[in-house]
């Protein structure tokens, strides 16, 4: 058994949908971020920086216990444990981890910047807020070129597919504000209609309404 510690965010909702999608069992428990459950002696005993999502596999390497933090981490750690979502090709293991990395730097930055500028730091800058979501857009437009021309980023549904789609699906009314990005919004629409994607996102849908639609942005 695995124990989920996440909130209602992209990086949260990504590890939901790793354990969702590799049919590995788990329990879901809601750390409220917002009310500053991160920061309980309980949650820094499970990770001392004081952020999720945190898993606790009982069953780890050689049976042991292992706790894994990370969102990144977690989802290579899932994937590795049931041989799946990481592909056995050279040139699109190669591919996989390009884009795995892509997003983990450019894109997951500049969205959680902009909500931590929005609604953590003590200055506001209009002009520096704008740069960053010019930023998000483009790195997000190179995505959607890559996609004209493959499925899935490997050219078949890997780890940097899971780990992308929760800040898209946050990230969606900007896109589509801008009237950007068309095939990253079919390969979204591609992702969101798996099973083990939808009820990842919708984890914690009995505490705060379901998110798989249209959800408010965070961090």
């Amino acid at each position: 058994m695995i124990d989920l510690y996440a909130d209602v965010t992209p990086n949260g909702l990504r590890a939901a949908v790793i354990l969702e999608e590799a049919g590995l069992e788990y329990r879901p428990h809601r750390i409220d971020t917002q009310r500053g459950d991160q920061h309980t002696p309980s949650f820094r005993r499970l990770n001392a920086a004081e952020a999720i999502p945190v898993i606790v596999d009982a069953n780890g390497p050689s049976g042991q216990p292992i706790t894994i933090t990370q969102s990144g981490a977690i989802i290579l750690y899932a994937a590795r444990k049931v041989g799946r979502f990481i592909p056995a090709d050279p040139g699109r293991h190669a591919c996989a981890m390009q884009w795995f990395m892509q997003v983990a730097t450019d894109i997951t930055s500049a969205s959680s910047w902009i909500f931590n500028h929005a609604t953590a730091m003590p200055e506001k800058s209009a002009a520096n807020a704008a740069w960053m979501e010019t930023r998000l857009i483009k790195a997000f437009s190179l995505a959607d070129s890559w996609l004209a021309e493959h499925e899935y980023f490997a050219d078949e549904l890997s780890v940097a597919d899971f780990l992308l789609y929760p800040n898209f699906a946050f990230r969606r009314p900007m896109l589509e504000k801008a009237g950007l990005c068309s095939h990253l919004q079919r390969w979204g629409a591609m992702m969101a209609a798996r099973q083990g994607v939808e009820r990842g996102m919708n984890v914690f849908s009995a505490h705060v309404g379901g998110v798989g639609s249209s959800p408010a942005v965070t961090s």
